[in-house]
């Protein structure tokens, strides 16, 4: 099979990771990237190779496939161009801002026959993938997401920011509708929300407790699963898990075999190979609307309820 040629639109934090992974998979022809901050971009290109395009459409030219890694108010503009000019997509959470364009972009992708994978790279953390097959009927989640302040892209709250990809994990492990949501928020350094809670029940009676702050000294990325058989407590940031479990003799706390890796990487690499096999992403458009239209529900209420 020839290899993808592969495109990054948006070099900044995150962009300059995708474009340093694909300019070393196999499979991959890393052609180069496109952003408006032409030093940057010329900087990546002299450290890993790729040429410097000078506009989307260039680079679109010369692409099967592309990571959009812009702020995401453009990524609906971005996004239906690649799509509409029949390249596969993969775009950074959260797919939009808005439920009717990130409505849009699913349509526009399934017209026109290509991969729509967006970024929910927590799906892809081995940590993660090894949890799955220990569940059975999760009752209670508790979820922490705790980073500091990072002074820029703070234009989104941190519910649409970070809580989001508690969110579409949790919709994946629980396979319910959500019943009711209730949540609480406040702005500390930003004009939108720095810290959040949110408490949401599902149809079929699992309870998830989300807390999210990007004003903590600390870092943090934990869930913890309940279920009728066994606790679970899973580390994201370090890749450790453990699985404690009633028996006769006491309770039994066993260690979870992850073989650590890199969470963009893995992510990356199974969107390259959906495009070789069509096979559907783990998270593709469906799934990203659905942790969306969760997420601005949640953030919905928290603005209905702040006191003025």
């Amino acid at each position: 099979m020839s290899p993808i040629k592969l495109g990054v639109i948006g070099i900044g934090h995150i962009g300059k990771h995708h474009a340093r992974i694909y300019a070393q998979m196999d499979g991959v022809h890393y052609v180069g990237c496109f952003d408006i901050k032409k030093d940057a971009a010329g900087r990546l290109a002299e450290a890993i190779g790729g040429k410097v395009f000078e506009s989307l459409e260039e680079l679109l030219k010369e692409v099967d496939a592309v990571s959009i890694a812009t702020p995401t108010s453009t990524h609906f503009t971005i996004g239906s161009k690649c799509l509409e000019a029949g390249v596969h997509v993969l775009i950074e959470k959260p797919i939009t801002d808005s439920l009717l364009e990130a409505k849009l972009l699913v349509e526009i992708a399934k017209k026109n026959d290509v991969i729509l994978q967006v970024g929910h790279v927590e799906r892809y953390n081995p940590a993660f993938r090894v949890l799955e097959g220990y569940l059975s009927q999760p009752r209670f989640i508790e979820c922490h997401r705790l980073c500091p302040y990072p002074g820029r892209n703070t234009e989104l709250g941190v519910v649409l920011d970070l809580m989001i990809h508690d969110l579409e994990a949790i919709l994946h492990l629980v396979h319910s509708e959500v019943q009711s949501v209730d949540a609480v928020g406040v702005s500390v350094l930003s004009l939108t929300e720095d810290i959040a809670n949110a408490r949401i029940k599902f149809k079929n009676g699992a309870i998830a407790n989300i807390t999210t702050s990007r004003i903590s000294p600390e870092k943090m990325r934990k869930i913890r699963i309940f279920q009728d058989d066994a606790y679970i407590s899973l580390n994201y940031l370090e890749q450790k898990g453990e699985i404690y479990r009633k028996r006769d003799h006491g309770i039994e706390c066993l260690p979870m075999p992850i073989e650590k890796g890199e969470p963009l990487f893995f992510e990356l690499r199974s969107f390259i190979d959906c495009i070789y096999s069509k096979d559907s992403p783990l998270v593709g458009g469906k799934e990203a609307v659905e942790a969306l239209k969760l997420a601005v529900e949640i953030t919905e209420i928290i603005r209905s309820n702040k006191v003025n």
